[in-house]
C-alpha cells in the first residue's frame, strides 16, 4: 500500500476541528503535554496503562487510527521485528510527524476521516487501534459507532480493535479536569461532553462478537474481537 497524502480529503467542518490543533510545533510537544501531563494528571490514566494496552494487542499487521505524534507505536513492543504498519489520520501533519518518527518500520500512511469510509482493503489487518481519538471526533458515542463498523470491516477474522477515549461529563472528573475538558470542548479540540461508558459498550456490542471496557480515571480503555 502506498502513501496517499495527495488524496483530496475534506479539511473543513466539525471533523476538521479535532485535528486542527496538530501542527509540527504542537506535535513536537505532544509527548510532554499529553502523555506526561494531561493523561496522568488531568485524566488520571498513566501512560503505562496505554502502553500495556498496545503491548497486549498490537499485531504484526497493524492499522493505527488517529496517530498524533506516534508515541505509543514508538514505545510499544511488536510481536515481530518487522511489523507492517499503516498510519491513518485526517491530519497530514500528524501523518508526516508519526511516519518520520517510525521510519525504522517504513510505515504506510493513509489520510481519511474515521467517520467516513476508510478506503482501505477489507479484512487486511490483524489489529486496529484508536487511542485518544474518539473524544476528538464530533458527535456523541452513538454517532461515532460507525467508526467501529469501519474497523470491523478492516480487520480479518480473529482481529482485534483496541483503544482509549476520555469520557464526558458523567465520568468522575476532578474539578481541574472537568474545567479543562469543558474548555477543550468550547475550542472544538474535544467533542466528548456526552460520551458515556454505556454508549461505548453498546457500540462495541453491536459491532463485535466480544468486547471489554475498563475505566482508569476518566479514560475508557477498550478492546473487541472480530
Amino acid at each position: 500500500m502506498q502513501a496517499d497524502a495527495d488524496i483530496a480529503v475534506q479539511t473543513e467542518g466539525p471533523a476538521h476541528a479535532g485535528q486542527a490543533p496538530y501542527t509540527r510545533l504542537t506535535l513536537s510537544l505532544y509527548d510532554l503535554l499529553v502523555m506526561r501531563y494531561t493523561m496522568p494528571r488531568l485524566w488520571r490514566c498513566p501512560r503505562s496503562r496505554l502502553l500495556a494496552l498496545y503491548d497486549g494487542n498490537v499485531s504484526r499487521c497493524h492499522l493505527d487510527v488517529g496517530v498524533a505524534s506516534g508515541y505509543l507505536l514508538d514505545k510499544c513492543r511488536f510481536p515481530s521485528n518487522s511489523p507492517k504498519i499503516t498510519l491513518m489520520d485526517l491530519s497530514p501533519a500528524s501523518l508526516r510527524f508519526a511516519a518520520h518518527r517510525l521510519r525504522r518500520y517504513e510505515p504506510d500512511t493513509h489520510q481519511a476521516n474515521v467517520l467516513e469510509p476508510w478506503g482501505l482493503p477489507p479484512q487486511s489487518f490483524e489489529s486496529v487501534a484508536m487511542s485518544n481519538l474518539l473524544h476528538c471526533v464530533p458527535g456523541t458515542l452513538r454517532d461515532k459507532r460507525v467508526a467501529f463498523e469501519h474497523a470491523r470491516d478492516a480487520l480479518g477474522t480473529g482481529g482485534t480493535l483496541f483503544g482509549a477515549t476520555i469520557l464526558g461529563l458523567e465520568a468522575d472528573h476532578s474539578k481541574r479536569g472537568r474545567k479543562a475538558m469543558e474548555r477543550l470542548n468550547r475550542r472544538g479540540a474535544f467533542a466528548n461532553l456526552e460520551d458515556r461508558r454505556e454508549d461505548l459498550e453498546a457500540g462495541l456490542a453491536a459491532t463485535f462478537t466480544s468486547y471489554e471496557v475498563e475505566v482508569e480515571g476518566v479514560v475508557a480503555l477498550f478492546r473487541a474481537d472480530r
